[in-house]
């Protein structure tokens, strides 16, 4: 059976809140966890008032302690933020609060404007080369496996228990594949962006995995926007919430919300537009059950991917939950 998950950033829909916006997250992930997915994972992004939270692993405790079995996790924490050691204390000790069903999914871009760079690297000198590092030392610290000329070789992460979170690499490049292979990581290409050459990089994974204590063998997933509904038109109408949305991105237009389906279909296209428009559709996943099913199934078979990740950035949340629904019942995932 293929294996579905599901990414949601807690988008502030126009005309409602960020409790508004939480609230619906956290029924997204108890819905989806009844549906039968895998995975429910957050993202991290800063000075964004259009998305609810910037802390992935605030929200991670709050969905884990709202949900049951369903596993939660981040995608991901932007580690050159922060100390390896910090984000090892994070999650060891949500994995003590949630054995076995706490996902800890890294990146490394910033996560937001430069100026929010700037403030969350405060008085730290961060170099970007070092991610990889960054990396080598959390698994140190989750294995107890730092080299003895580490400079923190022993230094134990709190609490002590043997259980540890899933570790995955994220990215949208050649650069992370490479990294995650070097590692023994498993590996989530963000195709969602519409960012080319998934299938690539996903190819240089495989072929430069190197066995570690994560993983005896390459294990790949591949993200993706998906809008699904009852009828086709029905399905493009939802998903012209998101054509602005990415739209207004691209041109560097500040945003609050995720404009309505209203706001989208009065916005003044120009025919620039609507050819990027048309672009971003061909990196998407939009239709019927059946069509989705058939996209998604086609899109694991390019990637070689062994999961796939759902994101749907609806206005509606009615419209929302149903389309996870019906990929899930497309799926077999309710049965």
């Amino acid at each position: 059976m293929t294996k579905l998950s599901v990414l949601d950033q807690s988008h502030v829909c126009e005309g409602r809140t960020a409790y508004d916006a939480l609230s619906e997250t956290t029924k997204l992930a108890r819905e989806t966890e009844r549906l039968g997915y895998s995975r429910f994972w957050v993202s991290e992004h800063h000075a964004s008032p259009m998305l609810s939270f910037s802390s992935p692993e605030v929200l991670v405790a709050h969905l884990a302690s709202a949900t049951s079995h369903i596993r939660v996790g981040s995608g991901g924490v932007m580690l050159p933020h922060y100390s390896a050691y910090k984000v090892a204390e994070n999650f060891r000790l949500l994995v003590a609060l949630h054995p076995r069903r706490i996902d800890l999914g890294l990146g490394r871009a910033p996560g937001g404007y430069p100026l929010a760079t700037r403030a969350l690297q405060e008085d730290k000198t961060v170099d970007i080369r070092k991610y990889p590092q960054q990396v080598a030392d959390l698994v140190g610290y989750f294995y107890d496996a730092l080299p003895p000329d580490h400079p923190f070789a022993g230094l134990p992460v709190s609490p002590v228990i043997s259980d540890t979170p899933e570790m995955w690499l994220l990215g949208s490049s050649d650069e992370s594949a490479k990294i995650a292979a070097s590692q023994g990581a498993a590996y989530a290409f963000a195709q969602f962006f519409g960012t080319p050459g998934g299938e690539d990089a996903m190819r240089i994974y495989r072929a430069q995995f190197q066995p570690s204590v994560l993983n005896d063998r390459p294990h790949s997933m591949v993200a993706t926007l998906v809008v699904c509904a009852d009828t086709e038109e029905e399905a493009n109408l939802l998903a012209t919430s998101s054509d602005l949305f990415f739209l207004r991105l691209e041109k560097g237009i500040n945003q609050t919300s995720l404009p309505s389906v209203e706001t989208a279909l009065h916005y003044p296209y120009t025919e620039y537009d609507y050819m990027r428009i048309n672009q971003y559709r061909q990196k998407r996943i939009i239709g019927t059950p059946d069509k989705v099913k058939r996209q998604l199934l086609e899109m694991r078979e390019r990637y070689g991917a062994d999961e796939l990740m759902i994101n749907t950035p609806v206005h509606s949340m009615e419209a929302r939950l149903a389309s996870y629904r019906l990929v899930a019942e497309a799926f077999g995932l309710t049965l």
